[in-house]
């Protein structure tokens, strides 16, 4: 492979590791990731690679999986370096420059689908997908106004996992929904009401799209007025709620091994 020692700190190129911070990304869908294992994850998906900002150490650990993927710059340069390129401490000996891929339509999205709301925190974004992609739920939608799973910090909780999803980015929750509906989506919203279902008592749907709201306003009764059903999960009294990554893993856990047990197409 053909390196490119940094000797000008000032390039063009380069920059990007600099200006794009967590929430930033470029009018070309840029991103930025770091750590070997976010990366290495990354590698392996089809996602355009612009370039790698690495330490020797880092390719020669990873030089057959870097160089199969036939990355036009590797830029070399050892850690105290990188952090005079990007401007602040880094913790890892690699960080990659890709293009996020397209929006997938919600025609081309799998029978499963786990669905956001109003989620605000980056970090649970990129829990759930890891989350969705453990348990095989492999459609994820999440609304433009909130963060994106491309975002610097949701790639690295996910673990680089949300380049096995199909992301859906959608922009006004009333419309998606009714359109998923007449795809024979059954929307079941996660939300504690006098009228929610328990979670060991819910009919599982051979299409479904799970719903999670807000971390601290959950979903409100408009958007609930419109899913086919509420849903809850049993709790002891006096406990208000799971955080809600965590409740979506135990949900899309439940939905999708009942699925498996009725031989549901996935």
């Amino acid at each position: 492979m053909n390196y490119i020692p940094i000797t000008d700190l000032n390039l063009p190129s380069l920059l990007i590791y600099k200006q794009l911070r967590d929430k930033a990304f470029t009018n070309d869908n840029s991103f930025i990731a770091d750590s070997p294992k976010v990366i290495n994850k990354l590698l392996k998906s089809d996602l355009e690679v612009k370039s790698i900002l690495a330490t020797q150490e880092y390719y020669d650990e990873f030089h057959d999986l870097v160089s199969a993927k036939n990355i036009s710059h590797l830029y070399l340069a050892d850690k105290s370096l990188m952090q005079e390129i990007v401007g602040h401490k880094v913790h890892h000996n690699a960080m990659m420059h890709g293009i996020r891929p397209a929006n997938i339509s919600l025609e081309n999205l799998g029978s499963h689908i786990i669905m956001l709301d109003e989620i605000s925190s980056t970090e649970n974004i990129g829990s759930i997908a890891r989350s969705a992609a453990a348990l095989g739920v492999t459609s994820y939608l999440l609304p433009s106004q909130g963060p994106h799973p491309y975002q610097r910090r949701a790639l690295r909780v996910s673990m680089g996992h949300i380049s096995l999803l199909d992301v859906h980015i959608y922009h006004n929750i009333f419309e998606t929904i009714s359109t998923l509906q007449k795809k024979g989506y059954h929307i079941l919203a996660a939300e504690v009401t006098k009228e929610s279902i328990s979670l060991a008592q819910i009919k599982v749907p051979d299409k479904w799209v799970l719903l999670m709201g807000h971390e601290g306003k959950g979903i409100s009764q408009d958007i609930l007025n419109v899913c086919n059903q509420v849903v809850k999960i049993e709790m002891e009294d006096g406990i208000k709620s799971f955080n809600v990554a965590v409740a979506a893993s135990i949900m899309m856990y439940h939905f999708r091994n009942t699925s498996k047990a009725l031989n549901i197409p996935l």
